[in-house]
């Protein structure tokens, strides 16, 4: 995020040069590029939030399923509800693994 608030900075400093290799597109992304790596650094830093995040995710697919929100198909289904529950064990297996709440 530094690097591009960096570049940002140094853009804005001498807009004059490198105008054609300046797209709307590059300031559109920008902020879902820092917001990505901002999360992917964030869960590689704490396991326990990731395995939760993880599990929740596969937890949320039934029921948009059932819903009719977004339709998958039975095997994504069971796919979801195994690695969910592979996160649970490991979550009761290791205990330093599970999201602390306070």
């Amino acid at each position: 995020m530094k690097q591009v608030a960096h570049d940002r900075a140094k853009r804005e400093k001498s807009p004059s040069q490198d105008t054609l290799g300046y797209s709307v597109a590059d300031e559109e992304t920008e902020w879902l590029q820092s917001l990505l790596l901002l999360l992917f650094h964030s869960l590689k830093r704490h396991p326990p939030l990731f395995l939760d995040t993880v599990k929740n995710f596969c937890d949320i697919l039934n029921p948009l399923d059932q819903l009719g929100i977004y339709k998958s198909n039975p095997g994504v289904i069971g796919l979801g509800g195994l690695v969910s529950s592979v996160a649970g064990i490991i979550t009761v297996a290791y205990p330093q693994m599970k999201l602390k709440t306070q």
